[in-house]
């Protein structure tokens, strides 16, 4: 059976181990990634430009193919970064700030 925590031992405190969530780094490792790209920068910082968007103005606006743009979206949207709601047939695409603040805090613990 495959441990989801690695445990490291403290040579110098024998006592005290480390204990690693790899599930948990892993989720990390997709926000890094999703947010760690120039377009979806650009993408978020458009959003948040505009306080909403559907996937059309965005790859309009970007001059990107429609394909490309919703798949930039989809990567943000699971990150958590960006949230959607429908109104009829439109899907309209926002910035989600908590998940960004929590971003700033978790960058900020970790390079602290």
């Amino acid at each position: 059976m495959h441990s989801y925590i690695l445990t490291l031992h403290d040579r110098e405190n024998p006592e005290e181990l480390v204990r690693l969530d790899l599930l948990q780094l892993k989720k990390s490792a997709i926000l890094i990634r999703a947010i760690n790209h120039k377009l979806r920068q650009e993408i978020l910082q458009w959003i948040d430009e505009k306080g909403r968007i559907t996937v059309t103005e965005l790859y309009v606006h970007l001059r990107l193919e429609q394909s490309v743009a919703s798949q930039h979206l989809a990567v943000l949207r699971k990150a958590g970064f960006v949230k959607t709601t429908r109104e009829g047939k439109f899907i309209y695409y926002s910035v989600n700030i908590e998940k960004a603040r929590a971003m700033v805090g978790f960058m900020e613990q970790m390079l602290g």
